[in-house]
């Protein structure tokens, strides 16, 4: 049993004298199958040799070492990787974000994040009143994890479009020059960054207004910013994300059912889920019921070790991320 060759001819004459590992293994294999007095004895033998460590046996006869060992342990099947999410180790990403500096998303929305611990952002225009009468009220907001996401300076909206017969002459985007524009976004950045002191940021285009005219003026502002939201919805990949234009649901009287109900078709395809608020319990007339709003929050700590909620700064970060590593 300790002595047999690994090579013989057709007439049982002994060709090379090694006695190979990988065939006392496989040898191993064929005597767990067979009925014949003695058969268990190859078995022990592979249990009692020792790993393969020659070089001329490292390779090979490791190999089929090792495989025989699972086989005659029973343990021979497919070991797939451990699954993790696609979103920092989780299933899905979620990110909340706020429209448009209200007095609401201090009073009303901080509270409901800060008791789950969870983190959101806060699309601010540059001239709202309720940023510039409580800066240290959105600094509290930043230093908590929050990002203070650039929403313009004035929130200018094309008004030549159908149905914008609100929007003023000041603020029609169709009548700014793409420079003017420009220059209006990173005058909003500069004011941002002497509230929080950080210049890693994300922009939200007001209306949903990519074009003036015919050019895409983000296109001047790619290295002002991580990445943009518009206004489409739809729910997104890391690799499929336009970062120049992430798609969001807007939220405007939807319950928290439909609002759950998105986060658990985001979790079920492993993507991300981008909600865009404006009013929370008032304040807007684009606006969710704080009831509703604090049932989506709840479902979110709930199930935190599955879900990745985090400001649209640092997704879109991750995302670059992984598309630089992959």
């Amino acid at each position: 049993m300790d002595t047999y060759g690994c090579q013989y001819t057709l007439d049982g004459q002994k060709l090379d004298n090694r006695h190979a590992s990988g065939l006392v293994a496989t040898n191993a294999v064929t005597g767990l199958s067979a009925t014949r007095p003695g058969s268990r004895a190859f078995v022990e033998a592979l249990w009692n040799s020792p790993v393969p460590q020659q070089w001329v046996e490292r390779y090979y006869d490791g190999l089929l070492h090792i495989m025989s060992l699972l086989h005659c342990g029973g343990r021979y099947r497919i070991y797939p990787p451990k699954e993790t999410g696609t979103w920092d180790h989780k299933r899905c990403a979620v990110v909340l974000t706020y429209d448009d500096a209200i007095d609401n998303h201090l009073d009303k929305v901080m509270p409901e994040l800060d008791s789950a611990g969870l983190t959101a952002t806060f699309y601010l225009i540059g001239s709202s009143p309720a940023v510039s009468r409580r800066i240290g009220d959105w600094r509290k907001v930043a230093a908590k994890g929050n990002e203070l996401g650039n929403h313009s300076l004035f929130h200018p909206c094309d008004g030549s479009l159908p149905g914008r017969n609100w929007i003023t002459s000041e603020n029609d985007l169709s009548k700014y020059t793409v420079r003017r524009a420009v220059n209006e976004i990173r005058a909003n950045n500069e004011l941002l960054s002497a509230i929080d002191g950080r210049s890693a940021r994300t922009f939200a285009f007001p209306c949903g207004d990519l074009r003036i005219r015919d050019t895409l003026f983000y296109d001047s502002l790619k290295n002002d910013f991580v990445a943009a939201r518009g206004t489409n919805s739809g729910l997104e990949t890391v690799d499929r994300t336009d970062l120049s234009n992430i798609r969001c649901y807007g939220i405007n009287g939807q319950n928290a059912d439909y609002m759950i109900g998105l986060v658990k078709q985001a979790m079920e395809s492993r993507s991300l889920i981008v909600f865009l608020f404006h009013g929370v319990g008032g304040g807007h007339n684009i606006n969710v019921a704080l009831e509703d709003h604090r049932r989506l929050i709840g479902y979110l700590k709930e199930h935190e070790k599955e879900i990745w909620v985090a400001p649209m700064v640092d997704v879109a970060e991750y995302i670059r991320g992984q598309r630089v590593y992959r």
